[in-house]
């Protein structure tokens, strides 16, 4: 018998199904349905008590195509639940938990995907994108589903939620991973095991997000049964990556961690900007998902955004800035777990060398790492290589065999 948690009277009571284009939902009725945040999109009035409760849950969709022709054979559920932001605030996040159909295992483990790059608008949340069939990450979460693992996607803080997503804040990413494990173990739609094993993955924005949660977890979570992280061209170095992206294909990025870090540390950033600067960093807010942002805004130069025309990079150097840039710093915290960093020699948003470092910064921790370079030409392309690996490793952490290191 799984033991449940109470939710203290917080979860939504009973539900009706009702159609919608989007979403399949299932929602209650009257006053509750008008208050219930997950629906309206509001900032809820009222927290559960721990980090991790479920405030409300409805049935949704997985669509591998915005066609809507191939529906994944999962259940979905689009979840609101507890986190805490950068400083320690409890806030809400939505997410989404899928659970294959079959599974062969005895306690079907979860893994807790964390997405790449998708936006700073609502709409752009992956719990949406799932629904829609225009999640670009569909097929490694679809990987994960055909193994039995049942999966659960955080759409992290203000991604989906009111206010801006604080893209690239480690810490806000790395609670709002850990805490979609304890929220999916928690919630009663599902049979999922309330103390079973557990994984991280991710790539990109995700494959940062999945270094933070490793690092985080013995201290934030430290009673999640980890068995290991696949961490997938991580962002480990925010000075490094923002000299890399300004000015390149993705400068898009480059705004976007901007506006996520400023939000996140309460500094307005309008006054480095000029009006046309102030209008492209509104629409990538807004309006653009990663890939209409980067077919909108290539090689976007912040050094035209701004009043002094000097490039955002050189800002970066300077207070308060710099401070902030080495908060975000991954390597200085040792992960338990075993990990596995992918990264390519060919890509062209993070450099190799990032997660390379990255690798040997745990390895003097003591960490058990293993960093599997592969020659995957570009940073979109790289993502089926850590896919085509990660999946047999976490197969091997799963069956209990001893984690390969190359420290």
């Amino acid at each position: 018998m799984l033991c449940r948690r109470a939710l203290g009277g917080r979860a939504v009571a009973a539900f009706t199904a009702a159609a919608s284009a989007a979403l399949t939902f299932t929602v209650p009725s009257g006053e509750a349905a008008a208050a219930d945040p997950l629906r309206t999109q509001q900032r809820p009035t009222s927290l559960p008590a721990d980090n991790g409760d479920v405030l409300s849950s409805e049935p949704s969709v997985f669509y591998l195509d915005p066609l809507k022709a191939i529906k994944v054979k999962a259940t979905a559920h689009r979840i609101m639940y507890r986190t805490t932001d950068r400083t320690g605030k409890a806030i809400a996040v939505t997410g989404t938990v899928l659970t294959p159909e079959a599974s062969p295992h005895g306690q079907r483990p979860i893994v807790a995907f964390a997405p790449g790059t998708q936006g700073l608008a609502d709409k752009c949340a992956p719990s949406r994108q799932l629904a829609e069939g225009t999640e670009y990450e569909a097929l490694p979460i679809k990987k994960l589903l055909d193994q039995g693992y049942a999966v659960v996607v955080t759409d992290y803080q203000g991604l989906g939620t009111p206010g801006i997503h604080t893209y690239m804040d480690r810490e806000a990413q790395g609670r709002a991973v850990l805490d979609s494990v304890r929220a999916a173990q928690r919630l009663v739609s599902v049979d999922l095991p309330d103390a079973g094993p557990v994984a991280l993955y991710g790539y990109s924005q995700g494959g940062g997000a999945t270094a933070s949660a490793a690092e985080l977890a013995p201290a934030y979570a430290p009673e999640l049964k980890i068995k290991g992280a696949v961490v997938g061209a991580p962002p480990a170095d925010m000075n490094k990556v923002a000299d890399s992206m300004d000015g390149s294909a993705y400068g898009a990025f480059f705004n976007y961690a901007l506006s996520g870090l400023a939000t996140s540390y309460g500094i307005d950033i309008a006054p480095y900007l000029t009006a046309h600067g102030k209008r492209v960093t509104n629409d990538l807010r807004d309006n653009l998902c990663t890939t209409q942002a980067l077919a909108k805004y290539p090689f976007l130069n912040s050094r035209f955004l701004t009043v002094d025309g000097r490039p955002l990079t050189e800002r970066l150097k300077r207070a308060p800035w710099d401070t902030i840039v080495a908060e975000q710093q991954l390597g200085k915290r040792k992960p338990v777990t075993p990990v596995l960093l992918s990264h390519s020699s060919l890509d062209d948003v993070v450099p190799q060398q990032i997660g390379k470092n990255l690798a040997a910064d745990w390895c003097r921790l003591g960490a058990t790492v293993r960093f599997a370079g592969n020659h995957v030409p570009g940073h979109i392309a790289a993502t089926a290589a850590t896919s085509a690996e990660g999946v047999p490793w976490l197969a091997d952490r799963f069956a209990g065999r001893t984690a390969p290191s190359t420290c």
